[in-house]
């Protein structure tokens, strides 16, 4: 009986723990997926580096209470499975909301974003949200620009010398 106690205490523990080191952690509710459909899903998951588990709601609430995040209880209703990131916050953001666009059945319930427990219309912006290639290419574009238009300017003065000297 203490094998199984302790079993669950780990358990519990590990899951406190993901949810304090994880930059993104989502709750999703998965009635009605298929295992095809299922597996699709974490496979996109894993691919991003995010990983996907189902732990009963008794053990999660108690980690979340012991990661002091208490407000996720409320979401502990009905079959969850979490998805967490240690690595790019939008990435199971993104993944789980474009699932659920295609797949009707899955739905995300609540999660936690940097530390803080975040609504779902917070999960939901998050998700619209270029991911962090996308970002930094927007950025270096932003920066690019008045080169690239000084350049274009340089040139047509150039052009114009030519002309006026020939």
């Amino acid at each position: 009986m203490s094998k199984i106690i302790e079993h669950k205490k780990q358990i519990v523990s590990e899951i406190a723990d993901k949810l304090r080191n994880s930059k993104s952690t989502i709750l999703v509710d998965y009635r009605g997926l298929d295992v095809a459909e299922v597996t699709e899903l974490r496979q996109q998951l894993r691919e991003a580096g995010v990983d996907f588990k189902v732990y009963k709601n008794t053990m999660t609430r108690r980690a979340t209470e012991e990661a002091e995040l208490s407000e996720l209880n409320e979401t502990l209703v009905g079959p969850t499975a979490i998805a967490f990131s240690d690595e790019d916050v939008v990435a199971p953001a993104k993944i789980l909301n474009n699932f659920a666009k295609d797949h009707d059945a899955l739905e995300i319930k609540g999660g936690v974003i940097e530390g803080n427990v975040a609504s779902l219309e917070q999960i939901k912006e998050l998700a619209d949200l270029p991911n962090y290639e996308g970002l930094v290419s927007m950025l270096l574009s932003v920066l690019q620009a008045p080169v690239r238009n000084f350049a274009y300017v340089t040139k047509a003065v150039a052009e114009q010398k030519e002309e006026q000297g020939a």
